[in-house]
Formats: C-alpha cells, sequence, structure tokens
C-alpha cells in the first residue's frame, strides 16, 4: 500500500468522497453487535471498499473488521478515528451474505461478527493474490429421467428451468442414486445461469455429489469446500466463487453462507444429521439458514433425504413447501423386504429367543441368502469400540459404580488370561465384585457392543467370509459387490457396489431408549439411510431391524412410510408443546448466572419459563428451558438478545450458553 497521506505533524487527510466507513468490528459482545463509524483517509479511498476487511483500534486494541458501507458523514458527533489500515481490498462480504448473517444473528440471538466468522474463511494472502479461473460457459439443461419417477418431479425441474421459486421437501425411493437427482437439478438452475448451492452432511458426500455434478456442468462449472480442504486451497476455491468464476458449489455446513452470485437453487440434503448444526454460537442449522437465503434471495429451496423430519414436515404442512413423493407402487419395486422382531407368529416358533437375542435367526437367514447370492452384508451398530458400556446380565439395569453411581465399563486385556474387572468410567474405581442393586444378580452383560466386538464375533460365526468395520478414525468410503461383511457405525455406511443383499440393523432399543427429543425420528433416520443401500426386495435385498415391531419407526421402515412418522412426530410435539411447534430456547450456567438472566427476560405473553434443572451432582451447573408460541419466535430471540447484551455491558463473569432450537417458518 503507499505511505500515508500526511499534513503537518503527521496528521492524516480523510477522503474526498464517501470520508466515512461503517464497520463490523471483531469484538464478541453482545452489547457491542452493531457498526461503528472510523474515519476513511486519503490513501485508503480506493481500497476500503464495502466488503473489504480492515484493522481499526477499538478500546486501545488493535482488531480485524470488515467495512460495511462508506457514507457521506457520521451521526457520532465526535472526532472519528481513521482506519489503521486495510488488510485486502477483496470486498469478501457480499451485500447478500452481509443480510444473510444479519438475520441468522437476530433469528438465534447471536452477534453478526459470530455468523460473519463462520460464513468468511480466513484470508490467505497467497490464495487471493492469484486470479481465478475464467467462468466457464453454461451447460446444457439435462434430460433428467430419474425424476420422472416422482408424479412432481417434472414439475419441480420445470419450475428450476424457467425460473419461478419452488420449494420442495423431496422423499429419495430406496437405492435412489440421489447425488445424479441433486446434480440434474443442479445443471438444469446452471444452464439459465444461475447459481446453486447444495450443501450435504460430510466429505463423502460432497465427493459424490460433486462427481455427479462435474459430469453434467464440467469440472469448471463446479467447486467443493469442505473443512478438510486445508486453509490455502478452500481460500482459492472460496473466492472462485465469490469472483463468480463457478456457478454450482458442493460442501458441508459452512458452505450454506457460500457468497454464490445470482443464486437460483439451495438445497439441503439429509437435513436431520447433526452434522449440519453449527458448534459455534449462534448455533444455527444449515436447514434454517438456507430456508432464509431462499427467502431473502428468491431462490428455490429443496430439503431431500431418504427420511422425513417434523421441521421437514412442518414446511409441508405451513405450505411454505410441497412435498415430492413417489407412487406407492413405484416405492414397492425399489424398497427392500424389511422385517422386524415379533412382526410374525412363526418367528417365536423358530426361535424363541428372537426377542432378548442380539442377532435372531431372522438376522442370520438373511445374512447367509446374501452371501449365498455373492452380495456383501451391512452390520449397522449404534457404537463404535469394543464394549462402552455395562448392564445387568438379568434385567438389564445399566450398572453404576457404588461410589460415584458413574458408569461401569470392562477394560480391554487380562491378566493371565483373567479377566479384568469393571471400572468406572467417572472416578476410575474397580467394581470386582459387582452386584445388580434392583435384582441383585452378579452376571453382566454388554449394554452397547461397539462395532469391532461385532466384527469379530461376526468374523467367528461366518468362517472364512472377509469382515470390514467403517467408522471412527477409518470410514470407508465404498466396497466391492462381492461377499463380505460391513460393520459400520450410523453415518459410516459404505456404498456397496451393485447394492448390499442384506442390511442388519443392531441394537435397535440403545437408539430408541435414548433420552433425547428426536430419539425416535433420529432412530428412524439411520435405519432407512442405511436400508436405503440394499437392493430392492425383488433383486433379493433384505433388510432386518432388531427392534419390537410395535414401535412407530420400527412399523415406519417396515412399510417404508417416513412422511407418515413425520406427521405423527410433528403432531405429538405440537401436543405436548415441543419444537418445532414452539420455539424454545435453553439457558446454561451457573445457578446465578441463569436465575440472573431469568430475571432480566421480558418475555412475550405466551412465554414461560421451564425449570432450572441441575446439570450435574455438584448443583454447579443449571439448565432452564424458555418456551413461546412459533408466531412470538422473533419476539424471543430479541428479549435473549437484550438480556445477554445487558450482562455483556455489565462484565458478569459467569458465561451463560442460550442456544435457540432451530426452524420457524417464515
Amino acid at each position: 500500500m503507499a505511505s500515508k497521506t500526511t499534513t503537518r505533524r503527521g496528521e492524516r487527510t480523510p477522503a474526498e468522497v464517501l470520508p466515512v466507513a461503517r464497520v463490523c468490528v471483531d469484538v464478541p459482545l453482545a452489547h457491542l453487535d452493531r457498526p461503528f463509524d472510523y474515519q476513511v483517509a486519503a490513501d485508503q479511498a480506493q481500497d476500503a471498499v464495502p466488503g473489504s476487511r480492515v484493522r481499526v483500534r477499538f478500546a486501545g486494541q488493535l482488531v480485524d473488521g470488515y467495512v460495511l458501507e462508506r457514507v457521506d458523514a457520521s451521526e457520532y458527533g465526535k472526532k472519528l478515528a481513521f482506519l489503521e489500515r486495510v488488510t485486502s481490498p477483496e470486498a469478501v462480504l457480499s451485500p447478500e451474505v452481509h443480510q444473510l448473517a444479519r438475520v441468522v444473528a437476530d433469528r438465534f440471538a447471536g452477534t453478526l461478527i459470530d455468523v460473519l466468522r463462520m460464513a468468511i474463511p480466513p484470508r490467505h494472502a497467497r490464495a487471493e493474490a492469484q486470479p481465478s479461473p475464467e467462468p466457464a460457459p453454461p451447460p446444457e439443461a439435462p434430460t433428467a429421467p430419474g425424476w420422472t419417477r416422482y408424479p412432481f418431479g417434472p414439475n419441480l425441474l420445470d419450475a428450476l428451468r424457467t425460473g419461478r421459486q419452488a420449494r420442495a421437501v423431496w422423499q429419495a425411493l430406496p437405492a435412489e442414486d440421489w447425488p445424479t437427482r441433486l446434480a440434474e437439478a443442479a445443471a438444469t438452475v446452471a444452464s439459465t445461469g444461475k447459481g446453486v448451492l447444495l450443501v450435504v452432511p460430510d466429505h463423502r458426500d460432497v465427493t459424490r455429489v460433486h462427481a455427479a455434478c462435474a459430469e453434467l456442468v464440467g469440472e469448471g462449472g463446479v467447486v467443493a469446500l469442505s473443512a478438510d480442504l486445508g486453509p490455502s486451497e478452500r481460500y482459492k476455491r472460496w473466492l472462485a466463487v465469490l469472483r463468480g468464476a463457478v456457478r454450482v458449489v458442493v460442501g458441508t455446513r459452512g458452505a450454506a453462507f457460500a457468497p454464490v452470485a445470482d443464486l437460483g437453487l439451495v438445497v439441503v440434503w439429509d437435513d436431520g444429521d447433526d452434522l449440519h448444526s453449527e458448534q459455534r454460537m449462534p448455533y444455527p442449522n444449515v436447514r434454517d439458514v438456507l430456508v432464509q437465503r431462499a427467502h431473502l434471495t428468491g431462490a428455490a429451496f429443496i430439503a431431500g433425504g431418504f427420511a422425513r423430519t417434523a421441521e421437514a414436515q412442518l414446511l409441508v404442512e405451513s405450505n411454505w413447501a410441497h412435498e415430492v413423493v413417489a407412487a406407492r407402487e413405484t416405492l414397492r419395486s425399489a424398497a427392500p423386504r424389511v422385517a422386524a422382531v415379533g412382526d410374525s407368529d412363526w418367528q417365536e416358533v423358530k426361535d424363541a429367543a428372537a426377542r432378548s437375542a442380539r442377532l435372531p435367526s431372522i438376522a442370520f437367514d438373511a445374512a447367509r441368502a446374501a452371501l449365498a447370492a455373492k452380495a456383501p452384508v451391512l452390520i449397522q451398530v449404534p457404537r463404535r469400540g469394543y464394549v462402552p458400556a455395562l448392564a445387568c446380565g438379568s434385567c438389564r439395569a445399566p450398572t453404576r459404580c457404588r461410589r460415584c453411581a458413574g458408569p461401569l465399563a470392562l477394560p480391554g486385556g487380562s491378566d493371565d488370561g483373567v479377566p479384568r474387572p469393571p471400572y468406572c468410567r467417572w472416578c476410575g474405581a474397580t467394581e470386582a465384585a459387582y452386584r445388580c442393586p434392583a435384582c441383585g444378580s452378579r452376571k453382566l452383560r454388554a449394554q452397547v457392543v461397539g462395532a469391532r466386538r461385532t466384527a469379530e464375533e461376526l468374523g467367528r460365526a461366518f468362517t472364512g467370509v472377509p469382515v470390514r468395520t467403517s467408522g471412527g478414525d477409518e470410514v470407508l468410503a465404498s466396497v466391492p459387490g462381492r461377499p463380505a461383511l460391513v460393520v459400520a457405525t450410523p453415518g459410516a455406511e459404505p456404498v456397496a457396489e451393485g447394492g448390499y443383499g442384506a442390511v442388519l440393523l443392531l441394537d435397535g432399543w440403545s437408539l430408541l431408549g435414548r433420552a433425547d427429543l428426536r430419539a425416535a425420528e433420529e432412530a428412524l433416520r439411520r435405519w432407512m439411510t442405511a436400508a436405503a443401500l440394499a437392493k430392492p426386495g425383488a433383486d433379493g435385498g433384505r433388510v432386518v431391524v432388531i427392534a419390537d415391531s410395535v414401535l412407530a419407526p420400527v412399523q415406519a421402515l417396515v412399510r417404508w412410510d417416513p412422511v407418515w412418522h413425520a406427521r405423527q412426530e410433528l403432531a405429538a410435539r405440537t401436543e405436548l408443546g415441543f419444537p418445532p411447534a414452539v420455539r424454545m430456547a435453553t439457558v446454561d450456567g451457573s445457578p446465578d448466572a441463569v436465575a440472573a438472566l431469568l430475571d432480566e427476560l421480558r418475555l412475550p405473553p405466551t412465554g414461560e419459563v421451564l425449570g432450572p434443572v441441575p446439570l450435574d451432582e455438584e448443583g454447579t451447573k443449571e439448565r432452564a428451558l424458555v418456551r413461546v408460541s412459533r408466531s412470538e419466535g422473533r419476539a424471543l430471540a430479541l428479549v435473549l438478545t437484550e438480556a445477554l447484551g445487558v450482562r455483556s455491558a455489565r462484565k458478569d463473569p459467569d458465561p451463560v450458553r442460550v442456544k435457540l432450537d432451530p426452524l420457524e417458518v417464515l
């Protein structure tokens, strides 16, 4: 940069045109969530453009910031400090992303700078100095025959082709080549010259969707954005999007804020996956961010998946979006044959222990038939590892330490061939003479057997059949279509060439028994994601779920009817006053901090406070729930923001975490 323009005694000269810059400073304090005015020096006039990165002096310290706009004069009424320097003249904060970030911050009781940290990657000077490639020409619109299996599929593509704002919740068929379907929708929009944003849960999905899009729009027309790229490469690709060099962007949750020019379509795949939920303040969900973005930009919106969340069902029932589902005849021809424990009387006759066995005879029969047909078998296990926890071998009550009530577990290895006694996972004390306080039994059993132990057991049961594991540090993207046992944790199931001959869903009770509002919905989503990898029933594909057939999620899987389950789930939450039927916030912190914040809340008429309740045995942390009607969700976010601002201005030492449940229908 040029040297500073000075007058007498080193004074800097203000810019002649638009000499005031309004800056968002990187100070994460709620009461400072507003722009601050700074003077622009004459030598900075060309570089300090709206959206550029700057360094400013704030409260005696040098901090980063973004120029939001340039104006003629300030309303501050006092002498303004000059910008210390312009870090880069690149306008990395586009007006659309700024507006979206502001809306997301307001909806989730966060600050603008919190959202901008998610939206804009850190600067990499070398990547910024490199020119981006020239934009590729628009591709031709694909024929997309796969969408004809859905009655409203052709109508959806026609709306995308003509630029109408289509909003759809797409229920993908079992064994559907969903990356190709999304690529066809993206290419349809890209052929009109508009931009497309596709957000998927993890890097394996990014790889599949990127490859499908590259076939239809060309390698130069699509870019992949994910955290595993490294800072230089990720920033280089992000700049290519910002500069309009590519029309189609595929990425994980951070890509929801990608600065795609002239956005025509936003897509979220498998919106119930917890990887779509940001773990940093203010904890937005990708689905909700893209709903807001579609509303602000007029872009089309698609939420797709094999299962359906209550939030997606709310979009349909509120008429904000239309559902795209296949006819039952088409579904029956594509779905595998699903069986559950106790769904027929002959199971009890053939295997009296079917309800209590971890791997009953129907599961063994399905695996043997698939291996005999030269097809692989997928076994989904809720956890990785060996034996994470223990339960009573007689009554299945969870084992607890007599000293601290922590969960017991078995250590690995043995002492001279003698298994080591269980130990407490909290305090580390051993329990050599454990006795169940409920029934008095000394027997122990694995509460949830991990993937590694399951692989060992199956290797002994199916001698000569290769066993592979996927999960944890080693996640397989695909496996060949030959006989093998593939043991995977939820979300790590590899794709099999030609599909799996059988899919076994073990330990269903451990998924359904979690103390979680979304336990049933999450169990069904994990099951259907794995079951969708099986061959159709006409080709011998079978799915066996080890869970009681009378349960609603199991019934939905057996009939392959996630829409029915989503309707039931939403109706139950509406009756009980749970999200997304209402807007709810959790407030976590020390008892004094939670009580102080609750006292300062000016709740809307429908507001109510539930709790607080302790989060630990010592009582050092508590949680309170604040609930309002869905129509007053914005008011709840506002009062929470005000209360956090008051705490921030007072410099209260005890931190408080506020998290709002996502999705409020516009």
